[in-house]
């Protein structure tokens, strides 16, 4: 995010800034998840029917499957992810889908549509197995276009839709298929009969390689319902599931909410942002499963307190204010705290004394040495955040280039990818020393997130925090295009970026797959939070508001 250019306070001399206080809306929440208590009893109740259910579903994925079987088999493969109950199921569906795609099966059969195809494609692909994006030349007519008939099926178009947005660099017809699933399903989606023309909506709205479960799965539960053909127990277990595990995400909560008032931001940075239950999001979208439970907490917290630290960059500091705050980073020292400027003072306390509770409570799983890469990228990110308050104090824009490379790391995501590690069982030394290198699919998840950051920040930044010097303003500036040019380029950008993360993905081994996925989960928060023009963080109602009640405040009615 920009720095405001302001005004100099005259006697203060040319370095120093007018302070803009962003007047940013209260919290949404006020102190709704300190109210939290948990119903035991229920609790116990739907766990126990949550295990009948799964041994059902584990039946049925260890059943032996025949040849034929295959297209069944996918479906409820897809399903049970659909509903955010796959991570019941990890070992399972993995021994699965490896098996079927050994198979090598002929695609070029008649028996297999399009619905089946691409729906295969997309399950392949997304667990890390490189299938070919030629299974789809047998759509092409003569002439090398997708063949007419396929505009009215509706279904195959979705899932066409869907698979597409896996594709990689220099897979031209799926570049081609997005584009054309995409015009047939505008044309046509007011045709169709629900629930396929909810289904698609959202779609169109939200594609599913491009959002994360515990967002998803209420919506899909409610088409999944209304499906004439389904699993029906499957829809109780969902919904059962679901609601179990929000009540895990409450109780996470009210721990972080605890915390959160500890600091009462409102009163010790009361030009900040009160966004905790928003930052939280980012740690439920990582990850959902239970056993991450420790791991969300330890999140939401850095994310927090960066999302203060980015506020006082961005529009507080002055010049020298934020050159000395940068420096008592650096040398992250208690005795530092003399020197920082006095609103200051307590959330430099606050962040030394949390990350030395991080070390504390890592260190029992032997962990604890995660904490200097965490504390390493927060001290890279506090210079990139002061490169960018003098960037934009400078008279003249940046280059777009220029920008690029320090915002790509105050992105936040080259910190936030190591944080996401902590606490977590898979977690190696050589993974924290392989992020440290910035490899390709990281570079790719951080332009994710500051490209479409900057293209739906663009209005907020002028006119709530009068900034001219952002991503899109220096690129207009630099290319002489107008805004919309700009942010269309912006979108074309981040499509790239997402082809480098899907070509990564399926470069690297099997190992480091949950290190790969936390990377993605990253990017697919910003594309659910920053949603079009939408700055959903700095202005949740307009977004988040209704993902946070269905994902943390409202169960869904069984």
């Amino acid at each position: 995010m920009a720095r405001n250019v302001a005004n100099n306070f005259g006697k203060e001399g040319a370095n120093q800034y007018r302070r803009v206080v962003g007047n940013y809306s209260p919290s949404l929440w006020g102190d709704l998840f300190l109210k939290y208590t948990p119903d035991e009893q229920l609790m116990k109740e739907y766990s126990k029917e949550i295990e009948v259910s799964k041994g059902k579903v584990r039946s049925m994925l260890t059943t032996p499957t025949s040849y034929n079987d295959i297209v069944k088999t996918m479906d409820l493969i897809d399903t049970i992810e659909r509903l955010c109950l796959s991570y019941h199921f990890e070992d399972e569906i993995k021994d699965k889908l490896e098996k079927f795609f050994d198979l090598d099966v002929d695609y070029k059969n008649e028996s297999y549509d399009l619905h089946t195809i691409a729906l295969h494609f997309r399950l392949f692909r997304a667990q890390g197995y490189h299938m070919s994006s030629d299974v789809f030349n047998k759509f092409k007519d003569s002439e090398g276009n997708f063949q007419e008939s396929l505009k009215s099926d509706a279904r195959g178009l979705l899932s066409l839709y869907e698979a597409a947005h896996l594709r990689i660099h220099g897979e031209d017809i799926l570049d081609e298929a997005l584009i054309f699933a995409t015009s047939n399903l505008k044309s046509i989606k007011q045709t169709l009969d629900s629930p396929l023309k909810e289904e698609v909506e959202h779609a169109l709205v939200q594609p599913l390689h491009m959002s994360f479960p515990r967002v998803e799965a209420p919506k899909f539960i409610s088409i999944y319902e209304k499906r004439k053909q389904n699993y029906n127990f499957l829809i109780r277990f969902a919904k059962l599931d679901y609601n179990l595990l929000q009540e895990l995400h409450k109780k996470e909560l009210y721990e972080i909410s605890r915390w959160w008032k500890e600091l009462d931001v409102p009163s010790t940075l009361p030009y900040a942002r009160d966004r905790v239950v928003e930052c939280y999001v980012w740690a439920i979208g990582t990850y959902h499963e239970p056993q991450y439970s420790h791991c969300r907490i330890l999140l939401t917290k850095i994310i927090a307190t960066i999302s203060l630290l980015d506020d006082t960059y961005d529009s507080y500091g002055t010049t020298e204010e934020l050159n000395v705050i940068t420096e008592a980073i650096q040398r992250w020292d208690i005795n530092q705290i003399d020197h920082v400027p006095d609103y200051f003072k307590s959330f430099y306390k606050a962040l030394l004394e949390l990350y030395e509770q991080f070390e504390e409570e890592l260190e029992e799983s032997g962990q604890s040495y995660a904490v200097c890469y965490a504390k390493e990228t927060l001290k890279e990110l506090a210079r990139g955040y002061n490169v960018e308050a003098k960037l934009f104090d400078e008279e003249c824009l940046p280059p777009f280039d220029r920008y690029l490379s320090n915002a790509i790391v105050t992105s936040t995501y080259y910190c936030l990818s190591i944080a996401t590690l902590l606490g977590t069982p898979f977690a190696t030394k050589e993974h924290y020393e392989w992020l440290m290198t910035k490899p390709k699919v990281l570079v790719a998840s951080c332009i994710v997130c500051r490209i479409v950051d900057d293209a739906a920040t663009y209005e907020v930044e002028k006119e709530i925090r009068g900034h001219k010097a952002t991503g899109i303003g220096c690129y207009v500036e630099e290319k002489g295009v107008s805004v919309k040019e700009a942010i269309d380029k912006f979108y074309e950008m981040d499509e790239d970026a997402w082809k480098d993360m899907n070509e990564e993905v399926l470069k690297q081994s099997r190992q480091s797959r949950e290190v790969l996925t936390r990377i993605l989960n990253l990017a697919r928060v910003i594309e659910v939070v920053y949603k079009g023009t939408q700055d959903g963080y700095t202005l949740p109602e307009r977004v988040l508001a209704s993902h946070i009640k269905s994902m943390l405040v409202d169960p869904i009615k069984i």
